[in-house]
């Protein structure tokens, strides 16, 4: 990856680079057939086609009348620690889904998130609604293996990727019928996210390399994403109201992981979120 690829927001010494030089490392040590592996995913593809089972990820977060929901299945943070340990994905999936969740989030980094594909397959096998997998994409393998443990999407990071390295992932996703969620933080990353063919693009108000949030930021980008692209806010939402401005400022979706997990009544917080009322 050549640094000059890499936008005004490249990596120091921070959260992000540990996280990141971990997965690469793991990368390299992966001695698995890339081609075989290409092969079983493309097969994988086809028989979910063929069973009817594709969700498709983008179209959902735009068929309703405000921002969708996409609610984060999600054990805990580097930043705050532990934030429901023991939760049960298969569980948190259906209450999601009862409360109106277009998508799932489902975190499968295991050292820094505590998550894992079988979370994915779980939360997965318990809706019927499309599933996004949230790790740190830095190789093809990670993309095929997003398909083999069913994934309806995958999460491509700009700040953690090459040009050249995006473009192929974007291309490769989109050929195994998986949206490509494209994230961003600050406008530069927006062009390259575009540039690399995005379709769908998750502005993250949190900055990766410190943790911290600026609950304006996606506002302060929305008007650099076309109409056509689907876009996704992330990180520091926790009211309706959040929810509200960011729909005004042209978001398709918002993506709400720790307020939904710490809520006690995931189905109620969706519902609050969406601001369709909540039974007494």
């Amino acid at each position: 990856m050549s640094s000059s690829s890499l936008s005004s927001s490249s990596l120091s010494s921070t959260y992000l680079d540990g996280i990141v030089a971990w997965h690469r490392a793991r990368a390299a040590a992966d001695e698995r057939d890339l081609g075989q592996l290409a092969e079983l995913a493309r097969l994988a593809t086809a028989e979910t086609a063929s069973a009817g089972s594709l969700r498709p990820f983008a179209a959902s977060l735009r068929r309703g009348d405000g921002p969708a929901i996409i609610a984060e299945v999600k054990r805990r943070s580097p930043s705050k620690g532990d934030l429901a340990p023991d939760l049960d994905p298969a569980a948190l999936a259906s209450d999601y889904e009862r409360g109106g969740a277009s998508c799932l989030s489902v975190l499968t980094d295991a050292p820094h998130f505590s998550g894992s594909p079988s979370d994915l397959v779980a939360a997965r096998g318990a809706c019927s609604i499309p599933v996004l997998r949230k790790d740190f994409t830095v190789g093809e393998a990670d993309v095929y293996d997003a398909r083999l443990m069913g994934a309806d999407a995958v999460l491509l990071i700009v700040a953690v990727l090459g040009d050249d390295e995006l473009g192929r992932l974007v291309a490769i996703a989109g050929s195994l019928q998986m949206a490509a969620v494209v994230e961003a933080h600050d406008r530069a990353e927006v062009e390259r996210a575009l540039a690399g063919g995005a379709g769908v693009i998750g502005v993250n108000q949190r900055d990766l390399r410190t943790f911290e949030v600026d609950t304006a930021r996606a506002e302060h980008v929305a008007a650099e994403i076309p109409d056509d692209v689907v876009k996704i806010a992330e990180s520091g939402i926790t009211t309706r109201g959040d929810v509200v401005r960011l729909g005004d400022a042209g978001y398709d979706a918002v993506l709400v992981g720790e307020a939904l997990v710490r809520s006690g009544d995931p189905a109620r917080a969706v519902r609050e979120l969406r601001g369709v009322g909540v039974p007494g």
